[in-house]
């Protein structure tokens, strides 16, 4: 199930500002990687050129040794790439069990489509809720169900845009929980996230990214401790007052 995703050389720019310069990152089969950084900082626009809802200007995108560079998020998906997004993407007019039952499950059909969908909901812990309207959910209840929604495929990597942004600090823990239990099953997570608890007690690795940059990567407790960071977050360093 393990898989790598790296991005190498990426470089974008939107109306000559340039977002994303020579960004270097992987994702490594089986572990769980931070990408963190201030706001505007590039952390989503990789998001989206590794998973095809944007193109590069430069640079490469690989799924361990395929090049998957410019693929449509269809093709990305098809390959076992899922991810979520900053602002939760469901269909609130629909029942939870029909937003499981709108992707397309891989050699499933019928009952069994239907039994995979609610062991995924009762997976993520929202299973009483399948006959609800997707609408009627909290926000920490939305993200699990696109959490939920995204494993249908089972993707070898998950990307996870903000996953414990708004939500509730008992749903976070929740959460948490879900990808160690993922991950331990084999799955490789990118997770984007500004909650720097949860991804220091959650992530491998992490990534920084600042004005388009890759400044820092390693582990938790480096990054914690890196000046370069520090500037990054706090716009202080070395020697600053």
């Amino acid at each position: 199930m393990s898989a790598t995703l790296r991005a190498e050389g990426v470089t974008r720019s939107f109306g000559g500002v340039q977002a994303l310069s020579d960004c270097t990152l992987t994702a490594a089969a089986g572990r769980i990687t931070g990408l963190i950084g201030p706001n505007g900082s590039g952390k989503t626009t990789l998001f989206n050129i590794m998973t095809g809802y944007e193109k590069a200007e430069g640079g490469q995108v690989y799924l361990d040794d395929s090049r998957i560079t410019g693929a449509p998020p269809r093709r990305v998906y098809a390959l076992g790439v899922g991810r979520t997004f900053q602002l939760t993407r469901i269909f609130p007019r629909l029942t939870v069990l029909e937003n499981m039952l709108v992707p397309a499950q891989k050699g499933r059909s019928g009952r069994a489509h239907r039994d995979h969908a609610m062991e995924l909901l009762g997976f993520t812990g929202i299973a009483a809720h399948a006959g609800a309207l997707a609408g009627t959910l909290s926000y920490g209840q939305r993200k699990l169900l696109e959490l939920s929604y995204v494993l249908v495929s089972d993707p070898a990597v998950v990307l996870l845009d903000e996953p414990a942004g708004g939500v509730n600090p008992s749903l976070i823990h929740h959460i948490a929980d879900r990808i160690r239990d993922l991950n331990k099953a084999g799955r490789t997570f990118l997770i984007v996230e500004h909650n720097m608890d949860f991804v220091m007690g959650l992530c491998d690795r992490v990534t920084v990214l600042d004005s388009g940059s890759v400044v820092a990567s390693g582990p938790p407790d480096e990054i914690r401790a890196n000046p370069r960071v520090l500037d990054a977050y706090l716009g202080t360093g070395p020697g600053d007052d």
